[in-house]
């Protein structure tokens, strides 16, 4: 009878192999080495850094998996560069450009700052977005919008924001939009936000703000039941 120590053992010397898969628990065929050289590194540190199971993270790595070997030509290391990120999000909003749109959010997802989103990097910022307290939900929204990480939002990166988002839902949208609408979003974001009118948002209006706002307060919980 294994010790639960040799049990360990047995478990960390397969995570070192490369065609043992720590998240599903299975071993890969030669066709699937060939493929998909990136593996995570474990799956306990995951359940740690994260608010999903076991289960739930197999399950999300097996379709990160598939979409990985799907675009093997683009990405065969199995994280996804910013223009393949670009193409997947166009999908979503084919009656618009979403390049823009699609590149902030590439670069909140690419938390290693590296230029790429490997399955860490994916599924630490799904937890947020799904899982995460209000406060999880609204720094990293504040992330997303603070471009230069400079740790205040200013009018100029809310209106790159604001018009990567027009752009991204296209000119035929009903009812339609008139131009001036981006503006008129990030005047109404900044009157609403800015408390002591010197131009920026910092994190604490932002936060402040938000947590007294009833309809931004329910928004958050809008995902809290996806999977």
């Amino acid at each position: 009878m294994k010790s639960r120590s040799q049990d360990q053992s047995l478990t960390d010397s397969r995570e070192l192999d490369r065609s043992y898969d720590p998240l599903t628990g299975s071993v890969a065929d030669d066709s699937e080495l060939s493929t998909v050289c990136y593996r995570p590194e474990g799956i306990d540190r995951l359940v740690q850094q994260t608010n999903f199971s076991k289960k739930e993270l197999q399950v999300l790595y097996r379709g990160f998996k598939n979409v990985s070997r799907l675009l093997w030509q683009e990405c065969p290391s199995g994280a996804v560069n910013e223009e393949t990120f670009k193409n997947i999000y166009s999908q979503f909003f084919p009656q618009g450009d979403s390049s823009m749109y699609a590149h902030f959010l590439f670069e909140a997802f690419d938390t290693q700052n590296n230029g790429a989103v490997n399955f860490e990097d994916f599924v630490i910022s799904l937890s947020i977005i799904l899982r995460g307290s209000v406060t999880d939900k609204l720094n990293w929204a504040f992330n997303l919008y603070d471009l230069n990480k400079d740790g205040c939002i200013t009018r100029e990166e809310m209106t790159d924001i604001m018009h990567s988002i027009y752009d991204m839902m296209g000119k035929y949208t009903y009812p339609s939009m008139k131009d001036s609408a981006p503006k008129d979003h990030v005047d109404s974001f900044f009157q609403k936000m800015d408390r002591n009118n010197d131009g920026v948002v910092t994190i604490e209006e932002f936060l402040e703000t938000c947590q007294k706002d009833d309809n931004i307060m329910q928004s958050m919980h809008m995902f809290d039941n996806v999977i």
